[in-house]
């Protein structure tokens, strides 16, 4: 059976792994000033750093920093990449690089371009690379172009990336929140009015429970580990719910604090393994029974919400059994659980990819936030519902207009302030564009970040689909395997600056809708590095009349703030002219946070839904594989093979309970095929604490195994509810 080197999460395991990190780059002290400079950290949306400093969050508490931090600092600090690299490194062989590999070539110093016959990409010119890619874009029809953004940009770089492509006349603008979170906006803009959380940061110190729920924060969101055993320290109660049983989600040692780094803390009081995807049956079931206890807040249900009566029949009338057998847990599980929530006054449910990642995943949040209602846990400090999000500006960059649909008031300023035709019908979001490329229907691309290639289902599909558009720009600080396998038949690379490279001060948005400004800095390499925004900038030069914009105003950074305060809705305080350098700029989101039961929905009530249950039956000879992410990794980025917490020296394994090796007649370390209905992948048996019934595998590279199943309401992959078959390779 695998299992953990350590007997807990964090602790002197992790700081050792900070310091070699630190070390590694050959400069650590400049590693420790990057971290503690005035920019948000690059990883997660947890959130810190900004106007108070480096790793200080929100709130102003020091020290809040984590591995993730590190990783991506000396990531940002490797060296450039050399020309002779390039020239001397075959397709081919680039094609072959994982992740990993990709991380490890260093910085892109300089524009790189490759054309339909090349075998090498080859050093170019900006004014070539910006030439080609403006020429590419003007020589098709807008509505056969899309543009693309990983949540680590800039709110001015997404804000003017928005603009351009809708000036250029496609509404083809998408970001990498549509193959996450996009479930979670899209439910909770049903249920209260606003697609974001519904607390912030001070509301963690304030509640009684915290439900966590298809998250590993552990390894994802270190720092969140911070408050849920601080939480517990006085008084409050931890539950997890997740298929996998997790070292982090059971017992950590905060480096930062003396007691828990010798003796470890526990962080659950209560840790419930459904079956994979049976979500919706297991938060059912838990209304159910506190219906049974009467641990409603009768007031609150009259007062603020509406559709109680229709969500309450439909439990009544659920049985008991479907409910159990659709979760896989025993009554007692159901039981301790609505105890636990039952007897605390105020509650956080939060959740990731874990709830999302299905074909019900818009559904696994109105199921969760029933029961938030039922128990008037929202619209009051203290209490609320909380989308554990990823990349440290996803949220924000999705403020800034980067979504196919754009909210009436936002589009009604958009063409006040700049003529932006507010009729034109909505654009396709992600998963749009990636058929219509399959099809032959895209001729080009502009991607910002991130890698599209490697968050897309059917990594073979989504090889062909990619490849075949004509013409692909992408803007990045490092390489990754999409870059080579997801290029355009012409595919050019151009580099940028990272956020504490830039002239000029940058902003990001927290996912507790806090927003942070990061005072930029100096290049960490030499190269023709450009700010994400002059680049942008210089792409419009190319592909919009001279007399569209006024030039000057969209490459100034504080220009485009102040249009961000006239068109953003909540974000008038993001340009505060009479603010002088040295007072804190930084603000929260105004109307998004709920302290008060008054919700931003037609009559201001909260809504219950009657969540149907999906399918999750499974043939008797199949498993429902969940993609996962090792402690070695952030999103796609792999920087370590070995899964520390997971007891994984390897990324292809699939991980099964010991009942599922023994059914199928397999040990610790066979060889097997993992087969879906799209692929198959070649793997070793790791034998884990997972429910039976149910593996999981790494993502990125089990997207091989994941079909182009879709949450019909808000069109994110499942990733986590594959049907997979074993067979002895």
């Amino acid at each position: 059976m695998a299992e953990p080197e350590v007997d807990a999460a964090g602790g002197l395991p992790a700081l050792r792994y900070v310091l070699d990190k630190a070390r590694g780059t050959g400069h650590p002290l400049e590693v420790l000033a990057r971290v503690r400079s005035g920019n948000t950290c690059k990883t997660c949306a947890l959130g810190m750093g900004g106007d108070l400093g480096g790793m200080v969050n929100e709130v102003g508490h020091f020290p809040e920093v984590c591995k993730k931090s590190v990783q991506a600092q000396a990531g940002d600090m490797a060296p450039p990449i050399p020309e002779e690299f390039f020239a001397r490194t075959d397709i081919s062989d680039l094609e072959r690089l994982t992740s990993r590999e990709a991380e490890r070539l260093g910085r892109l110093a300089f524009p790189i371009a490759i054309g339909p016959g090349d075998r090498t990409f080859r050093r170019i010119s900006w004014s070539v690379a910006l030439q080609a890619a403006g020429d590419a874009l003007k020589s098709t029809t807008p509505d056969r172009s899309f543009f693309y953004l990983s949540g680590r940009s800039s709110n001015e770089a997404a804000f003017l990336t928005q603009l351009v492509a809708r000036a250029f006349g496609t509404n083809n603008v998408h970001n990498c929140s549509y193959y996450c979170h996009n479930a979670s906006s899209v439910a909770l803009a049903q249920v209260y009015g606003s697609g974001t959380s519904s607390v912030d940061l001070t509301d963690l110190s304030r509640t009684d429970l915290a439900v966590v729920i298809g998250a590993n924060p552990a390894s994802n969101h270190p720092r969140l580990i911070t408050q849920l055993i601080r939480l517990r320290e006085r008084g409050g109660r931890v539950i997890v719910i997740n298929p996998l049983s997790e070292l982090g989600l059971r017992r950590f040692r905060l480096p930062s604090d003396a007691r828990s780094l010798v003796a470890g803390s526990t962080v659950s009081d209560l840790y419930v393994q459904p079956r994979v995807g049976g979500d919706v049956h297991l938060l059912t079931a838990v209304l159910k029974r506190l219906i049974e206890l009467d641990g409603l807040d009768h007031d609150f249900i009259q007062r603020h919400t509406r559709n109680w009566d229709a969500a309450l029949d439909h439990v009544r009338r659920t049985p008991w059994e479907d409910l159990l057998t659709g979760c896989g847990l025993t009554r007692s599980d159901i039981d301790r659980c609505a105890d636990l929530i039952a007897g605390a006054e105020s509650g956080i449910l939060m959740w990731a990819m874990g709830l999302t990642h299905h074909a019900h995943g818009t559904d696994n949040i109105l199921a969760l936030a029933n029961l938030a209602l039922a128990r008037g846990w929202l619209g009051r400090p203290g209490a609320g519902l909380l989308p554990i999000r990823g990349h440290s500006n996803v949220q924000g960059v999705g403020s800034m207009g980067v979504s196919p649909l754009l909210k009436k008031e936002f589009t009604t300023r958009l063409e006040h302030l700049y003529g932006i035709d507010p009729r034109k019908p909505p654009g396709q979001d992600t998963y749009a564009s990636m058929t219509a490329a399959h099809a032959g229907d895209i001729d080009a691309c502009v991607l910002l970040g991130g890698n599209l290639w490697g968050s897309n289902p059917d990594s073979g599909w989504a090889t062909q689909a990619l490849r075949q558009i004509p013409f692909s720009l992408s803007i990045t600080t490092k390489l990754n395997p999409g870059h080579f396998r997801g290029r355009g038949q012409a595919a050019i690379i151009v580099p940028a600056l990272t956020r504490d490279e830039e002239a000029e001060p940058t902003t990001q948005e927290s996912m507790f809708n806090y927003v942070r400004f990061s005072c930029g800095g100096t290049p960490m390499v030499a190269g023709e590095m450009r700010s994400e925004v002059d680049i942008i900038a210089g792409l419009a030069e190319r592909i919009l009349p001279p007399d569209r914009f006024e030039w000057s105003a969209l490459r100034s950074h504080e220009a485009l703030r102040r249009a961000i305060s006239q068109v953003v809705p909540g974000y008038q305080d993001i340009h505060r002219p009479g603010l002088r350098r040295s007072q804190r700029r930084e603000f929260s989101v105004a109307g998004r946070v709920q302290h008060s039961p008054e919700f931003p929905t037609r009559d201001g009530r909260a809504q219950f839904h009657a969540v149907s249950l999906p399918d999750v039956t499974a043939d008797p000879d199949q498993l429902i594989l969940m993609t996962v992410r090792s402690e070695g990794q952030f999103n796609t980025v792999v920087y370590d093979d070995e899964d520390l917490y997971r007891g994984n020296t390897a990324r292809d394994v699939v991980m099964i309970s010991a009942a599922d090796a023994q059914r199928w007649g397999v040990v610790e370390g066979d060889r097997v095929l993992v087969s879906s209905s799209c692929g198959s992948m070649s793997a070793s048996v790791a034998i884990t604490g997972i429910s039976v019934g149910s593996a999981a595998m790494y993502y990125p590279e089990a997207n091989v195994l994941v079909p182009q199943v879709l949450d019909p309401q808000s069109h994110t992959p499942a990733f986590k509810s594959v049907p997979v078959r074993l067979t002895r390779a």
